[in-house]
C-alpha cells in the first residue's frame, strides 16, 4: 500500500474509489486469487469501503459474481472497454495484466490534466510497453499511452519471491498536474476515440465479442 500512498503524499484529495478490469476467472487461477486478495488489502490499507470497489471482467461466472458481492464489492453492469469516466472522483483503477488497449481506452475516456492528476493505475508498465513496442505501433495502435509518458510518474510494484509471476511488470502510475500541463498543447487537441483497426493483436474483449472465446483464467488480458 506504500508504493500506492506514496504519489499520493502531496494531493489533499484522498482516493474516494476503486475499479478493477481483468482479474480473471479467480475461482481456477491462483494468480487471480492472490491479486485479488492483494486488492482487498488494498482497499483497507487506503480507507476505500468495497462498496465504493466496482470490478468487470466478462469471463467471471455467476458464482465468481456472487462471491465478489458477498465481499461487498460493486460489479460494473456492462463492458466498458476500459472507457471509465472518472467523473471527477480521485480514483485508483487496479489493471493488473491487462491488454494495452484498456490502458489506452482509460486515458482517452479521461483525456484532460484534470481528470488524469486524479488517477492512479496499477498495472503494466508503460515504460516497459515503450521498449517492447516499435514506436510507430505504440503511436499508431496506443497513441494515448505514448502521448502520456512524458507525463507520468511511474514506481515499479515492489517484487516478492513468491509472487514474480502474479505481479511481474506491474508498476504503479500517476500523472501529476504539473507534468501533465507542461506537455505540448497539441497533445491535447487530438482526442478521437480509439478504433485499434490496423491492431493484429487487441488483446480484449470488444462488447461484441464473447467471453467464452476466451481463454478460461484470463479475459481482459
Amino acid at each position: 500500500a506504500g508504493a500506492v500512498r506514496a504519489p499520493l503524499g502531496g494531493s489533499a484529495e484522498p482516493l474516494a474509489r476503486c475499479v478493477c478490469f481483468g482479474l480473471g476467472r479467480f475461482s481456477g487461477s491462483p494468480a487471480a486469487r492472490h491479486q485479488l486478495a492483494f486488492l482487498l488489502l488494498l482497499l483497507e490499507e487506503l480507507g476505500v469501503p468495497p462498496g465504493r470497489c466496482s470490478l468487470f471482467d466478462p469471463a467471471f461466472s455467476a458464482q465468481e459474481t456472487a462471491a465478489l458481492g458477498q465481499l461487498g464489492l460493486r460489479l460494473l453492469p456492462d463492458n466498458e472497454e476500459g472507457k471509465h469516466d472518472i467523473e471527477g472522483s480521485a480514483t485508483l483503477f487496479y489493471m493488473v495484466h491487462c491488454g494495452k488497449a484498456l490502458y489506452n481506452n482509460l486515458l482517452w475516456r479521461n483525456w484532460s490534466a484534470g481528470a488524469l492528476s486524479k488517477m492512479v493505475i496499477i498495472g503494466n508498465s508503460f515504460k516497459g510497453i515503450e521498449e517492447r513496442l516499435l514506436s510507430r505501433i505504440l503511436e499508431r495502435d496506443y497513441s494515448y499511452i505514448a502521448k502520456v509518458l512524458k507525463g507520468t510518474e511511474e514506481v515499479a510494484l515492489p517484487a516478492h519471491p513468491r509472487y514474480l509471476d502474479t505481479f511481474n511488470d506491474t508498476s504503479v502510475h500517476w500523472f501529476p498536474v504539473q507534468k501533465l500541463k507542461e506537455l505540448s498543447p497539441e497533445v491535447w487537441d487530438f482526442a478521437e476515440e480509439p478504433t485499434y483497426q490496423d491492431c493484429d493483436n487487441l488483446e480484449i474483449i470488444r462488447k461484441e465479442d464473447r467471453a467464452d472465446r476466451q481463454s478460461p483464467d484470463r479475459s481482459l488480458r
